[in-house]
């Protein structure tokens, strides 16, 4: 069975740092590309990026300048560093992972609550 887990999540205050993981089994990261994105309470879930291995990852203006992907080819991890967090940014995470011709595996949920 092919899973991805988003762990990392939690309280931070405004201004703090955290750095998600999406890790997957199942399936090898490297031959996907992965995806980070985000759905706040009430809204719509939203992309932040994605990134394919030998390519510069795309980011969205929500991510861009605070958030950057990583990745970790032997721990079939890709991270998402997520810096200068404002409330704005609570929300639960998620990484999703699609090649061609494949559906898109989703990851659960990793919640991220930005103090005031």
């Amino acid at each position: 069975d092919v899973q991805l887990q988003a762990s990392g999540g939690g309280l931070v205050q405004a201004g703090g740092s955290l750095r998600l993981s999406c890790t997957a089994s199942g399936l090898i990261l490297d031959d996907y590309g992965v995806g980070w994105f985000r759905q706040a309470p009430g809204k719509e879930r939203e992309g932040l990026s994605c990134s394919t291995r030998g390519y510069t990852p795309d980011y969205t203006d929500s991510a861009k300048g605070r958030f950057t992907t990583s990745s970790d080819s032997a721990k079939n991890t890709v991270y998402l560093q997520m810096n200068n967090l404002k409330p704005e940014d609570t929300a639960v995470y998620y990484c999703a992972a699609e090649r061609s011709g494949s559906s898109t595996n989703w990851g659960q949920g990793a919640l991220v609550t930005v103090s005031s």
